[in-house]
């Protein structure tokens, strides 16, 4: 019985060697694998940790609207020539394309034209005037369309009066003291404009005077309350308000058409009054619902040199720093003697420009706008105006013109 037993035991003692030595191998192979595996893992998993840092560590980049790509890509493409062609709005003498402003359109690539009572006789002819100038500048190489104006302020400021709606004086309206008048007045307006293919009104005036009827009175609060109704009803039908004569020429009693003239009051004054319906209203309104106008009169208080158009100061310290207007800042017709008597198109062009102006309003003859032009072109080959300014503004204008309310009248 002992012998058995004691074989029995050491057979179960050799089973159990075995079993642990068979467990060893299997465990030294498993941890074996392990070992061989960890690093790939480790690396896997630093290879994702430092792919998560770099991402981490990359500046945000500002996704591009693709108007802002547009723009930017034109940009590299465009000339100087072409570049500063955008900056000009020209006035032409008839009521069909003729050869003059055909030149203007292909060879100086013009941003733009103003109309007149000489270039319209009807809604229709209109209409197909404004279709046969924005098909000559599609011809284009960059196909840029045109921005088609007009002084349309109502009152003895209308033109082709005998085919549009009645349109009462700034001044008429005001009296009314009727908010819902002055809007649905722009609207109507502003319809009529769109219809014949036209997309800027240089409307409403915001001079304060008791006197004018181009104005909505002296009240700066009336001013600023009447303007923004005007402006909502030109937004209402797509046509782009523009304020006017930036800072205020309402206290000057010379027609700047005829001659130079300079409003004497102080910062203080001017910024309760005169400027202030401008200011309120680049607060409260957005900015690509409306142009200002800046005017040529002076203002010693800021500038005691230059007329408001050419002012660096009163365009891009007071306007752009101060009261903060991002849009477009367009001169009034350098063609006026306010400021043709002094300059000549070339200095006017280049001054313009160098003071913050976007859009040049070069009203009615061939040679003077050929000479702005000129003038421009050539300060910035002698360098004394950057490309990189001429950028900036052509860059507003075609973010304007390549919007919806732009494009919605080609």
């Amino acid at each position: 019985m002992r012998t058995k037993t004691k074989k029995s035991r050491k057979a179960w003692l050799l089973s159990l060697l075995c079993a642990l030595f068979t467990l060893g191998i299997i465990g030294g192979y498993i941890i074996s694998q392990n070992q061989k595996e960890s690093p790939k893992a480790s690396e896997t998993k630093d290879s994702s940790t430092v792919k998560k840092n770099e991402k981490a560590s990359t500046p945000t980049q500002r996704s591009k609207n693709p108007i802002e790509e547009k723009v930017d890509h034109l940009l590299k493409q465009m000339t100087l020539e072409e570049k500063v062609g955008q900056l000009i709005i020209v006035g032409f003498q008839t009521k069909q394309p003729d050869s003059l402003i055909t030149a203007m359109i292909r060879d100086y690539h013009v941003g733009g034209v103003i109309l007149y009572d000489r270039n319209m006789d009807s809604p229709n002819q209109v209409t197909h005037l404004t279709s046969d100038l924005q098909r000559l500048t599609l011809e284009n190489t960059h196909q840029i369309p045109l921005i088609v104006s007009i002084d349309q302020e109502g009152g003895q400021i209308v033109r082709m009066r005998d085919h549009v709606s009645p349109i009462p004086s700034q001044q008429d309206l005001a009296r009314n003291k009727n908010l819902e008048t002055v809007y649905n007045t722009a609207v109507l307006t502003g319809s009529e404009l769109k219809a014949m293919g036209i997309n800027v009104n240089y409307a409403p005036v915001l001079d304060l005077s008791n006197l004018d009827s181009r104005s909505f009175g002296e009240d700066p609060q009336k001013a600023k309350e009447f303007g923004e109704k005007v402006i909502a009803g030109f937004t209402k039908s797509g046509i782009t308000a523009t304020l006017k004569h930036f800072p205020g020429n309402g206290r000057s009693n010379i027609d700047p058409h005829k001659d130079t003239s300079a409003v004497q009051a102080n910062q203080l004054d001017l910024e309760n009054s005169d400027i202030y319906p401008f200011k309120k209203i680049i607060e409260e309104v957005n900015h690509q619902n409306f142009f200002v106008m800046v005017t040529h009169i002076k203002y010693p208080a800021y500038d005691k040199e230059n007329p408001a158009s050419l002012s660096p100061i009163i365009i891009q310290q007071l306007l752009r720093n101060k009261l903060g207007y991002k849009g477009i800042v367009v001169t009034d017709d350098l063609e006026m003697s306010a400021v043709s008597k002094y300059y000549s198109y070339k200095e006017l062009g280049y001054s313009a420009v160098k003071a913050g102006a976007d859009l040049l309003l070069v009203c009615h003859t061939f040679d003077s706008q050929k000479e702005v032009i000129n003038g421009v072109i050539e300060a910035v080959k002698a360098n004394k105006l950057s490309e990189d300014r001429i950028n900036e503004s052509v860059k507003r204008i075609l973010t304007y013109k390549f919007s919806s309310k732009m494009m919605d009248t080609q």
